[in-house]
């Protein structure tokens, strides 16, 4: 190949054209510098120079490229480390320990933790930080011995211990009568004989009451054990069917269910809890030692139900009871003189087995009671072979008042004085029974009304006296009044099936629907058993007149429970006889009401309405039937004097 030949062929290689146009190379002429630097011919070998300059920038271009992909690289791990860890943060299980003290709601030293079957005992959460300031704690620790403040004591282990502020004595009621205790001390009296520990029954902070442990098992079907870290005792009062289980491998106890949330306690596998809760993926448990927490569903085994039971003799109330079925009929008594009137009011009677006259109440709030009690009464009544059960009331008397009523049963002295009264009456005038019928009892009063009841429970028990107490059918407002309780101790439970609107009501209707019998007895029977309990029924309606309120009026109710109603009502009780005289005289004709169960009449005259449902041989016969379905103990009838004269067959066909 000859000289143009090559370089033709090195121009093609290096992508050289002679068309392109030459960048002059100043250099060309330059003389020599000497030594190294020479002029390059032209001919073909002195081209090599530009290859080796484009082998440089490619090498540059994949060392950017690299260095891009690099940072690439570096970018995208950053991004999964922050994304990782923010996963973590949300998902990933948490070591937080928490903080024990606040958990139980400790607050102060010598403070201790109370769980009772499965549940931590303190404060509301949504309480007021000021009722949290000032309400007591659940336990505490004196001299190394645990102690229960009593209304924990009361109202979740043993209802029947009973703390009097007033007069600084804790009470706790057997079938034959109190065991007793006084503050700061080691000796207690048990109904008649003394007796001591080697512990302080009682301590006190205030007003507010601690008993020991072991007092309150002493008289409690429970077990505890005592823990320490935080100070803390485990109560067990609450016996049947439990679901357990055991754990499958070591975990932790959380505070709620979640990994975030923080941990109560590590347990460790073959553990057994209780299961309180499923929660899907959690499950709510207790652990031996008090602590209620959440685990992970799965790591639970042997899920079982087991049952749960402690030897324990518990106090057996004996009731005086009747061999048949109760009959008993009020009889209104306001003053000694309706007392001789006695046999004019049961001559028209039948199947009548008891008479109630309204005979005693509460003179003041300092314990005394007022008398309407008449020997020859008892006399002519048991000639009728008809027994005698007193009432005693709380209201149309010396008093007639919530606050009033509180004032007096909250002092066991002043409880005492009214029992001995009742009690020495009725033994001097030859009465039968008690019937105990107070209505002026508040939330607030609960408990010292319930005690009240033990107390007088065990005199007449003591005295042969029958022993009943009225109430008004089961509502949530009246929990306060312990049906359940009554039905412990006392012989008989009267439910008094009528007003279900009273005088007091915003609007007219029925004072005894079948429907609102139908629904106390069915509520009455889940607290007391049949054999003793009794249903009152009316021997009276009320006859409401209706009138529109004026726009004056519905502006001075405005927020009240009363603006909700749009007509001003009032009433009047009429007996039976009565009632249907109304009826007749308006010349209108009664239709029977299948809602009620009784037989309704309207009409319009004096400017409103008048609306009556009545109580008549119909309706009655309708509750009577009810009250025979259910196998009660009897019937009760409000009041003697108002019912028709052929209302006693009935009764008769029903009752006896």
């Amino acid at each position: 190949m000859d000289e143009r030949e090559r370089t033709g062929a090195e121009r093609r290689r290096t992508g050289s054209d002679r068309s392109r146009r030459q960048r002059p190379d100043r250099y060309a002429h330059r003389p020599s510098g000497g030594g190294s630097s020479q002029r390059r011919p032209r001919s073909g070998r002195t081209e090599p120079d530009r290859p080796r300059s484009g082998k440089r920038s490619s090498r540059a271009r994949r060392r950017r490229r690299n260095a891009v992909i690099r940072w690439l690289i570096f970018v995208i791990l950053i991004l999964g480390a922050i994304g990782g860890f923010l996963i973590w943060q949300r998902y990933g299980a948490s070591n937080e320990k928490a903080n024990l003290e606040q958990y139980y709601g400790i607050d102060q030293e010598g403070e201790i933790a109370v769980v009772v079957n499965e549940e931590v005992i303190k404060e509301d959460d949504e309480a007021s930080a000021e009722d949290m300031e000032t309400a007591p704690a659940a336990g505490r620790i004196y001299d190394g011995q645990y102690y229960v403040e009593y209304s924990v004591v009361r109202d979740r282990i043993n209802k029947r211990f009973y703390w009097d502020s007033n007069e600084n004595i804790l009470l706790y009621t057997l079938p034959d009568g109190n065991v007793s205790v006084e503050v700061g001390s080691n000796e207690y009296t048990d109904i008649t004989e003394k007796k001591s520990v080697d512990y302080t029954i009682l301590k006190t902070e205030g007003r507010t009451a601690y008993i020991a442990l072991p007092f309150i098992q002493e008289y409690t079907n429970m077990e505890y054990e005592v823990y320490d870290d935080p100070g803390r005792v485990v109560i067990t009062s609450a016996w049947g069917d439990i679901q357990t289980a055991e754990i499958r491998r070591d975990t932790q106890v959380r505070y709620q269910g979640g990994v975030k949330s923080p941990i109560l306690t590590e347990i460790s596998a073959d553990s057994k809890v209780v299961v309180l809760e499923d929660e899907n993926d959690w499950m709510k448990v207790a652990t031996e030692d008090g602590f209620i927490g959440y685990v992970k569903t799965n790591t639970l085994k042997n899920n079982t139900t087991e049952t749960r039971s402690r030897d324990f003799d518990e106090p057996v109330y004996t009731n005086i009871t009747r061999n048949y079925t109760i009959n008993m009929a009020w009889h209104n008594v306001s003053n000694s003189d309706a007392n001789s009137y006695i046999l004019e009011t049961i001559a028209g009677t039948k199947g009548l087995t008891t008479i109630a006259p309204t005979w005693f109440s509460l003179a003041d709030t300092e314990g005394n009671i007022s008398s309407l009690a008449d020997s020859n009464y008892v006399n002519y009544a048991h000639q009728s072979n008809l027994e005698v059960w007193a009432v005693l009331r709380d209201f149309h008397g010396g008093i007639n008042s919530y606050d009033e009523t509180y004032e007096v049963l909250s002092y066991t002295s002043k409880r005492t004085k009214i029992i001995n009264q009742v009690i020495a009456e009725a033994i001097e005038k030859g009465i039968d029974g008690i019937n105990l019928d107070f209505e002026l009892v508040s939330s607030e009063c609960g408990a010292h009304y319930i005690q009240f009841v033990r107390e007088l429970s065990v005199r007449c028990r003591q005295n042969g006296l029958v022993f009943s107490v009225d109430n008004y059918v089961p509502q949530p407002y009246n929990e306060h009044y312990d049906i359940g309780e009554q039905g412990t101790v006392a012989d008989y439970v009267v439910i008094m099936g009528y007003d279900e609107h009273t005088d007091g009501s915003y609007e007219a209707g029925s004072v005894a629907s079948i429907g609102y019998l139908e629904n106390g007895i069915a509520d009455a029977l889940e607290s007391v058993s049949a054999d003793k309990l009794i249903a009152g029924v009316p021997f009276f309606t009320r006859l409401w007149f209706e009138t529109p309120k004026t726009e004056e009026e519905l502006s001075k109710e405005a927020g009240t429970e009363a603006a909700d109603y749009p007509n001003k009502i009032s009433s009047s009780a009429y007996g039976m006889d009565e009632a249907a005289q109304v009826v007749e005289d308006a010349g209108v004709q009664a239709q029977w009401d299948e809602e009620t169960g009784q037989n309704y009449a309207e009409w319009e005259a004096d400017g409103g309405t008048y609306k009556i449902w009545l109580e008549d041989n119909q309706s009655l016969e309708e509750k009577l039937k009810v009250i025979k379905a259910n196998n009660l103990a009897g019937v009760a009838e409000w009041s003697l004097g108002m019912e028709s004269s052929s209302i006693w067959d009935l009764i008769l066909q029903y009752v006896n």
